[in-house]
């Protein structure tokens, strides 16, 4: 029998907390230590912190009240960058309790690549026109030449002395059309654009995700996340979500579940949770690196809803996964994949609950050739495999247009490849002061997502980035397909291999376009053991790419663990893999092992002159 879900009324975040802090006072979020889940090996000296919603209504109004100390009022924005889940939710609701925009920026993992991180937050600060950054004191030092860089920043705060505050805060009034924050694109295909939800793009969202996608229960369920907070699927997922409809949830830090990822399943088991999400590449990661003897005392049976997205989605891990974890209790008809973006606040569409995956098996060669999905047998061997993403929302529409349809005027009919668009009460209203972007990524009333798919029987099917899609003699090929016949060769990551097409200069009048593979192997050895071995290894991802999809490639490359560029979410940079490659310089990048230590000091020492300069010449004064 479907439970008939749980529908609280349209407010404001701000409004949700208070709420919240009313009706379900001992509910809340739990926030594991970066030590494990206590009761499991290894995690003997951990710890776990709990909020409850009342505790989370009087703690993020302190928080609030110290930003408004700062100056910062209505309207205003201010820079997360705060590593600890705890910090981080505590100072988020406390900027939207204030009226203030919290703008999530990823905190650095470390000196490995800091350059490019110190360059993009530069650009997101300046961008979003931040006043303030809240981070740690050990993040701080590190912002020097952020701050100089971007005119309207006027102050560094660590959050240590936030925490202590004890500032009242002042109410403000939000409504439904106020935006509530920003969230800044992953920057896999360009810049990252700054999307400008609103509080009523939420509210909208957010019943899709949890009364019409997941059924949420606020007596029954329980999340359990370790997905970053920085981004959309953790951020409004796990923390905006649950909290509107009263859900309590149990949070893991990131690195926890990348170091040891049974600590995944240990949370799972431990508190009795029913619903999670994840990214492709992490149920793969679990079948590997999760071995028989990490199981004891693990139970999965309560895990309803197993969801996926973020990436493309690919069928044979997902059923791996099921299979392999049967044994403590996982059903496979928890699998619901999902297709979504931050353009449209988070989710687009879900597969129907307690069904699992739905794949069909289309004709490969005609859907490259022709851009039509015909259905084949799944067991032809001309199929290739296709995940549903699931049907339309409530209130929300998803079409497919062709690219050259400027107005959204005439959808294409079903099984026919197109641009995938979007209309609905979740779609952003454009991106924070940026119209020029904003009037290209619209065609008529949709909202062009990038992405090529097609519709089967109501359900979206995705096969890739329009941007992205190589063409060979007038057939098109997403790189996606190419990528998964490479990883499928031992030696060769998983996960890590993107496939482009690229134009270099030749000897003839014109240049053309080449298909190249770049893969990262599994080397221990690091460069040396890629030297000896990826020569060879490389001819048979060729052999593989040319069974597979009868595709010739014009170039392999090798490269080190580590090598590709990739974005703070850990999705691949194709176009940013290309650039590299025709400016000659892919082939020789480092992995984050082997990256040069002496400069990574040299940048952070210049960070911290800088910082040190504006602190004791005076910097900006607030205004």
């Amino acid at each position: 029998m479907p439970r008939t879900p749980f529908r609280p009324p349209f407010r404001t975040l701000a409004e949700s907390i208070e709420e919240a802090a009313k009706l379900d006072p001992s509910k809340g979020y739990r926030f594991v230590s970066d030590r494990g889940v206590p009761g499991f090996p290894g995690a003997e000296s951990s710890s776990e912190a709990s909020f409850s919603y009342t505790a989370i209504e009087r703690t993020s109004a302190r928080y609030g009240g110290a930003l408004q100390a700062l100056g910062l009022k209505k309207g205003d924005r201010v820079a997360l960058i705060l590593p600890t889940n705890e910090d981080f939710v505590l100072a988020f609701y406390g900027a939207i309790r204030a009226g203030i925009i919290p703008v999530p920026v990823y905190p650095p993992l470390g000196l490995g690549q800091l350059q490019g991180y110190l360059d993009n937050t530069r650009h997101i600060i300046a961008k979003s026109g931040a006043r303030a950054v809240v981070t740690t004191a050990s993040i701080k030092r590190l912002l020097g030449t952020v701050q100089e860089a971007c005119p309207e920043l006027e102050q560094v705060v660590a959050v240590e002395g936030i925490r202590e505050s004890m500032e009242t805060l002042r109410t403000v009034k939000t409504t439904l059309d106020d935006v509530a924050f920003l969230q800044f694109t992953s920057g896999s295909t360009s810049r990252p654009k700054g999307v400008a939800l609103t509080h009523g793009n939420l509210a909208a969202n957010i019943e899709c995700i949890m009364a019409d996608g997941l059924r949420a229960d606020p007596d029954t369920d329980t999340g359990v996340s370790w997905l970053p907070l920085f981004h959309d699927m953790g951020l409004i997922g796990f923390v905006l979500a649950p909290l509107v409809y009263h859900v309590p949830v149990v949070f893991l830090p990131p690195l926890l579940f990348l170091k040891r990822p049974v600590s995944w399943f240990q949370a799972l088991s431990k508190h009795k949770g029913t619903i999670s999400y994840a990214p492709n590449f992490a149920y793969a990661l679990c079948v590997k690196r999760i071995k028989d003897r990490d199981l004891e005392g693990i139970d999965l049976s309560r895990w309803r809803i197993a969801g996926c997205g973020a990436e493309p989605i690919r069928a044979e891990t997902l059923e791996t996964f099921a299979s392999t974890f049967s044994k403590v209790g996982f059903r496979k008809e928890a699998l619901l994949p999902s297709y979504g973006m931050a353009e449209s606040s988070l989710a687009i569409a879900f597969t129907e609950l307690e069904e699992g995956i739905k794949t069909i098996g289309v004709d490969g060669e005609r859907l490259w050739s022709e851009n039509t999905a015909y259905i084949l047998p799944e067991s032809d061997p001309q199929a290739i495999r296709l995940v549903s993403c699931g049907p339309r929302f409530v209130n929300h529409d998803f079409s497919i247009f062709g690219l050259d349809d400027e107005t959204s005027a005439t959808p294409l009919a079903d099984g026919r490849v197109g641009e995938i668009r979007l209309k609905g009460p979740s779609v952003m209203k454009g991106y924070w002061e940026d119209a020029e972007k904003t009037r290209e990524t619209f065609a008529g009333e949709y909202l062009r997502t990038g992405d090529l798919g097609f519709v089967h029987e109501g359900h979206l099917f995705v096969c890739g980035r329009s941007k992205e899609v190589i063409i060979v003699n007038g057939r098109n090929y997403y790189p996606q397909d190419i990528e998964w016949e490479a990883s499928k060769v031992p030696g060769v990551r998983k996960g890590n291999v993107i496939a482009f097409g690229a134009r270099v200069p030749h000897t003839g009048e014109h240049d053309r376009e080449r298909v190249v593979l770049a893969f990262e192997m599994q080397a221990e050895g690091g460069a040396d053991e890629v030297a000896e071995k990826g020569p060879a290894l490389a001819v048979e991802v060729r052999s593989a790419v040319q069974a597979g999809m009868s595709l010739t490639l014009d170039d392999v490359l090798p490269l080190v663990p580590g090598a590709l560029p990739k974005t703070s979410s850990g999705k691949l940079q194709r176009n940013r893999a290309r650039e590299l490659y025709e400016e000659g310089e892919l082939a020789d990048r480092k992995g984050a092992r082997d990256a040069n230590k002496l400069g990574l000091l040299k940048e952070a020492a210049k960070s911290q002159l800088s910082y040190f300069k504006l602190a004791v010449l005076g910097g900006r004064t607030k205004k």
